[in-house]
């Protein structure tokens, strides 16, 4: 799990072309020009890596606790430092591009506001942006959209939608593989090149999933 956070409109906090070539994904950072930071939740070595690369803060806790524990504690440590606004999005979408970071970012409104970016199937929640940090409860699974539309105005606050092609497409079964293997702007992705070597294509294809 991956929470951004930071103040909106602060800029990134290394050079990006430093940053571009460590993350191997030039395009992304672009995002990261509207961010002030970036948190990553994990106590996964790899991603503890990658993160130390492009100069991320690496946080443990909560990150025993589930999608819903280690996004919230994220942003209570945003809250506590007093950050203006928190981003949240899964490890799970590969075919996300830094357009549309941007995009959700954009459309995020003045705090107190709320703006989501839901999954292709409007079940899951795949691009979370609260100003404040803690301005709406989160909890995150396999149907929590229009909770969290609902939680959003039980605050007072009328959510921001806005639906993006790559942070709709979550990797939690084989039809994803197939849909995310559609998408033209999986190409030139390592996730699709790692899936290409495995020879998943063809496998989804057998089973007529593809």
């Amino acid at each position: 799990m991956m929470v951004v956070g930071g103040v909106i409109g602060s800029g990134i906090f290394r050079k990006p072309g430093v940053m571009a070539l460590q993350i191997g994904s030039p395009e992304i950072l672009l995002g990261v020009w509207l961010l002030a930071g970036v948190i990553i939740v994990t106590l996964d070595p790899h991603a503890t890596a990658l993160g130390e690369k492009i100069g991320a803060r690496i946080v443990t806790e909560g990150a025993r606790d589930g999608h819903t524990g280690s996004v919230n504690a994220g942003r209570r440590l945003l809250a506590g430092e007093g950050r203006g606004g928190m981003i949240t999005m899964p490890g799970d979408i590969p075919a996300i591009r830094a357009c549309e970071i941007d995009a959700v970012l954009s459309a995020h409104l003045a705090a107190p506001s709320f703006t989501i970016s839901p999954a292709h199937d409007d079940l899951g929640s795949n691009a979370v942006v609260c100003s404040p940090p803690e301005s709406v409860p989160l909890r995150f699974g396999d149907n929590s959209y229009f909770p969290h539309l609902d939680a959003a105005r039980l605050q007072g606050i009328e959510p921001t939608v806005i639906r993006q092609p790559g942070i709709a497409v979550d990797i939690d079964h084989p039809v994803d593989l197939a849909l995310f293997l559609r998408l033209p702007q999986s190409a030139g992705t390592r996730t699709r090149k790692l899936l290409e070597e495995l020879g998943v294509p063809a496998l989804l294809a057998g089973r007529g999933i593809a």
